[in-house]
């Protein structure tokens, strides 16, 4: 994890745990170890915004306040189509699945590059197939081997080549809200129908907006399987680029995240303090 971001995590986790006192930024600091000064350029260098916006951003009332102005899912897919893409940033995100036949061959004959890159959240790593993405998870307690593993799992018949490719250049890219050419960015995914149509919906969900577990189950047509949903969820291959982050429990509690709940909160807040 780069130190930036530890530090931030850090900061998030005590703002999260004493939200409810307010704390001040010199408390804050404080807890950091760092000067006041200090820690609001490197807060505001990270988030964007001052710690004291971030706090308010993290609380419950704010989460139940986009909640409420969040619109539903469904309301989104009558126009759009489940299938069709959503804006992220300056890029399109195209989410492509793979057959019943090219799910059953497991990625025979296919090729997938992994690398590892930096993004405000972490170290992140990435398999690239030649259609697309199929694997982006952030890296916890340098536990590259197991991420290697996890995708030969996912992928058991597919050549795996430690390579930095072009889709990895790009994330890359869009992570440091840089501009890039290279055209739409493609995800390909190995899941069940149903997981694969909730992925869809939550590409929906347009940056700064949440909705909650039962909000996308009712998008996929299944509105009283909120805990399969968040299952499928929980499955989801392409960290940040489809964005499970952005559902909450319907109190406006963060709920579970796959890469911790810190770090859930962090791109919550990220993506939040952006229409500031």
């Amino acid at each position: 994890m780069n130190s930036d971001y530890q530090r931030i995590a850090q900061a998030i986790d005590f703002i999260t745990a004493n939200q409810r006192q307010q704390p001040s930024l010199e408390e804050i600091a404080a807890h950091l170890h760092l000067s006041p000064f200090h820690f609001q350029r490197l807060f505001r260098q990270w988030a964007g915004v001052t710690p004291k916006k971030y706090l308010q951003i993290l609380t419950l009332a704010h989460a139940k306040k986009l909640l409420a102005e969040s619109k539903p899912l469904l309301e989104v897919t009558a126009s759009m189509g489940l299938s069709s893409s959503s804006r992220l940033y300056d890029h399109f995100v195209q989410l492509d699945a793979v057959t019943p036949g090219e799910f059953k061959t497991g990625g025979a004959g296919i090729q997938i590059q992994y690398s590892l890159a930096k993004s405000p959240f972490g170290d992140i790593f990435i398999g690239v197939t030649p259609r697309g993405i199929c694997k982006l998870s952030f890296v916890i307690d340098n536990n590259t081997e197991q991420q290697i593993a996890d995708l030969q799992r996912q992928w058991p018949n597919a050549e795996l080549v430690k390579k930095v490719s072009e889709a990895a250049e790009t994330v890359k890219a869009v992570f440091a809200g840089e501009q890039s050419g290279n055209g739409p960015l493609s995800l390909y995914v190995r899941g069940t129908n149903f997981q694969v149509s909730v992925w869809r919906a939550l590409l929906q969900i347009d940056p700064c907006c949440i909705n909650s577990y039962g909000q996308v189950a009712a998008a996929v047509g299944r509105p009283k399987a909120s805990r399969a949903v968040g299952t499928a969820i929980g499955s989801n291959p392409v960290a940040f680029f489809i964005p499970c982050h952005r559902v909450l429990q319907q109190s406006g509690q963060i709920g579970g995240y796959l890469w911790g709940e810190t770090r859930k909160h962090a791109i919550y807040a990220w993506e939040s303090a952006r229409r500031y």
